[in-house]
């Protein structure tokens, strides 16, 4: 398995969800599965079962962040740079229409968002480009182009 990239910001973020999960998603369970308790038969509690389900995901949840955290490389984002890297906004023309893209780490990625990740088709080939390249991007939709306009 390769190393997953984060940058600084997705970091922190990890960080933050992993200590919420930790503290308040654990103790909020726990409360869940007492009161699910009182209620009595365990066997027919759906509310004791439910609340076994979100332990075992928040535990698994935990389990993914600290794997993550610890094995992740955190690069610094090459803002202001000559060439498109991981942290980088990156704005495009294609077809007329501009856009504008911010590289990040695959666990990071929210296309929605306008972030995407280093390893999709469009932020694998804008990496290393300066402005006023052309790249050809494979898509489901067929071969499209993207001009660099701005590297931040």
């Amino acid at each position: 398995m390769s190393k997953k990239v984060l940058t600084q910001e997705g970091f922190d973020k990890l960080m933050l969800e992993l200590e919420g999960l930790k503290t308040d998603g654990r103790i909020r369970v726990a409360e869940r599965i007492k009161t699910a308790k009182e209620y009595g038969d365990l066997s027919e509690n759906a509310e004791y079962q439910e609340a076994k389900e979100e332990r075992a995901f928040i535990e698994g949840r935990i389990m993914e962040l600290e794997h993550l955290t610890k094995t992740s490389t955190i690069v610094q984002a090459n803002s202001g740079g000559e060439t498109v890297g991981v942290g980088c906004k990156v704005k495009v023309e294609k077809d007329g229409l501009q856009s504008e893209f911010t590289i990040v780490g695959s666990t990071e990625a929210d296309p929605a968002n306008n972030r995407i990740s280093l390893e999709s088709p469009i932020g694998e080939a804008l990496m290393d480009k300066k402005i006023g390249d052309i790249i050809e991007v494979e898509l489901p939709s067929g071969v499209t182009h993207y001009k660099v306009l701005e590297i931040n």
